[in-house]
C-alpha cells in the first residue's frame, strides 16, 4: 500500500529558532518564529517594537526563556524571578504569549527535578497563554511529555528522535541530525513530511533551529504539502 500524499491534518505551524534572514524577508514567507535573543538577555525595546510593527497582523512570536531559568535547576528564587518577569515585559512589547523553556542537557531525571520542573511550569502558566517545556533527550519523552501536561503546558520533543507526541497540541523542535550547524537531507525531510501526515493533532508547530533552517523549513512545508 502507498504511503497517504495528503497534507497533515489540523492546523500546521512552521517556523525557525530566530531569524535566519533579515525579518523583512522571513515575514513574507513564515507566520511564526521562536526568538532567541531572550535565551541570553533581553532584546532592545526598539528591536521589539520594529519586529513588531513590521510583522503582520497574524505573525505569533514565541520567547525562548532565560538560561538562567534552567540552569537554576527550574527553582524558584531571584535569578528565576528577575528572569521570569523580563521575559513577560519582552512578551508585552511583541504580543506574544508563548514561552518555550528548554532544559540543560545535564539536568538529571531525578524525582527532586521532574517535582521542580512541574512546580515552575505551573507557575509559568500563569503569565503566559501557551507554556512549552522541551527535556534533555536523555529523558523519556513521553513521560516528560507527562510531567508537562500535569502542569497544563505542552512537552516538545524532536520527532524525528522521540517519534510522535500523544498531545492534541504538539511542539516540535528540530535541531539538526547531528547537531546545530547539520543540514536534514532529502531522507530524514521526507520521514518528518510523512510523520506530519500520520499525526492527528489538532494543532501542531515544527521550529527548525540548525544552521539551515530556513531552507530545510521551506523544504519541509513543500515535502509535507503545506504550501
Amino acid at each position: 500500500m502507498r504511503a497517504s500524499t495528503a497534507a497533515p491534518k489540523g492546523k500546521v505551524v512552521i517556523g525557525c529558532a530566530g531569524f535566519p534572514v533579515p525579518p523583512t524577508r522571513y515575514f513574507k514567507d513564515f507566520a511564526f518564529v521562536e526568538i532567541q535573543e531572550t535565551h541570553v538577555g533581553v532584546p532592545g525595546m526598539g528591536t521589539l517594537r520594529r519586529w513588531r510593527r513590521e510583522a503582520p497582523d497574524d505573525f505569533c512570536f514565541a520567547m525562548l526563556g532565560p538560561r538562567e531559568i534552567g540552569q537554576e535547576g527550574f527553582r524558584g528564587g531571584k535569578v528565576v524571578d528577575a528572569a521570569l518577569k523580563n521575559l513577560v515585559d519582552v512578551g508585552k512589547e511583541l504580543e506574544a504569549k508563548i514561552a518555550v523553556f528548554v532544559s540543560p542537557a545535564d539536568l538529571a531525571a531525578s524525582r527532586a527535578n521532574k517535582a521542580a520542573v512541574k512546580e515552575f511550569l505551573q507557575g509559568a502558566r500563569k503569565q503566559f497563554d501557551r507554556v512549552i517545556w522541551e527535556a534533555p533527550t536523555t529523558w523519556d519523552a513521553d513521560e516528560a511529555e507527562g510531567i508537562a501536561e500535569a502542569a497544563k503546558a505542552i512537552g516538545a520533543r524532536d520527532p524525528l528522535l522521540s517519534g510522535l507526541s500523544r498531545s492534541r497540541v504538539a511542539y516540535y523542535r528540530l535541531p539538526g541530525p547531528a547537531g546545530h550547524k547539520s543540514r536534514y537531507e532529502d531522507p530524514a525531510i521526507d520521514k518528518l513530511a510523512a510523520l506530519a501526515r500520520e499525526a492527528t493533532h489538532d494543532e501542531v508547530t515544527y521550529v527548525f533551529s540548525n544552521v539551515d533552517m530556513f531552507a530545510d523549513a521551506k523544504r519541509f512545508r513543500k515535502a509535507a504539502k503545506l504550501g
